[in-house]
C-alpha cells in the first residue's frame, strides 16, 4: 500500500519546483480496437481505454517488435514535484509556456506526479522551456520574499 503523502497545490511552488527530467526511452502511442486484449509481454506506461477503443503509450521499440504502428514519437518528462490532483493551473501554465514556444504537449496526471509527452525532436527545447519556467518562478518567489522583510522592518 501507498502511503499519502502530502501534495502541494499552491501553484507558486509547483512551477517553482517542478525539476522536469526527461527520460531517455522514445515512447509512441498506439491505438487498439475496443475489446482487443493487450498482448502478453507488453508493458505499456499508460493504457487509457475509450468508447472507440483503447490507447497504449509504450516504448517504440516494444511496439515495433510487437507488431504494432505505433504513431507520435515523442519523449517523457516527468516533473518531479508531487502536484496534488485538485492543483488548479499547474498544467495550464505549463502547456500555455510551451505552445508560447510552438511546442506540443500531451498532459498526464498521476498521483504522484504529472508527465508530459512531446515530440522526439523537441524534447531539449521542451526542457529548456521548462527550466525557464521554473526559474522565472523561482525569481519571483525571491522577489516577493524580498519584499515582505522590506515592509516588516520598522
Amino acid at each position: 500500500m501507498t502511503s499519502i503523502v502530502s501534495a502541494e497545490t499552491r501553484l507558486q511552488t509547483l512551477l517553482e519546483a517542478m525539476q522536469p527530467r526527461l527520460h531517455a526511452d522514445v515512447f509512441v502511442f498506439v491505438a487498439l480496437p475496443p475489446g482487443a486484449p493487450v498482448a502478453d509481454g507488453l508493458s505499456p506506461i499508460l493504457t487509457f481505454r475509450e468508447a472507440e477503443g483503447t490507447t497504449l503509450v509504450i516504448e517504440a521499440g516494444a511496439s515495433a517488435n510487437a507488431g504494432l504502428q505505433g504513431t507520435y514519437r515523442c519523449r517523457m518528462i516527468t516533473l518531479q514535484v508531487h502536484s496534488a490532483l485538485e492543483a488548479v493551473g499547474f498544467l495550464a501554465a505549463i502547456t500555455s509556456a510551451l505552445a508560447a514556444r510552438g511546442l506540443g504537449a500531451n498532459a498526464v496526471s498521476a498521483f504522484h506526479h504529472d508527465h508530459l509527452f512531446v515530440a522526439e525532436h523537441e524534447a531539449e527545447r521542451a526542457m529548456e522551456t521548462l527550466r525557464d519556467l521554473s526559474a522565472r518562478a523561482a525569481a519571483v518567489e525571491r522577489a516577493h520574499r524580498h519584499d515582505r522583510i522590506e515592509r516588516s522592518r520598522p
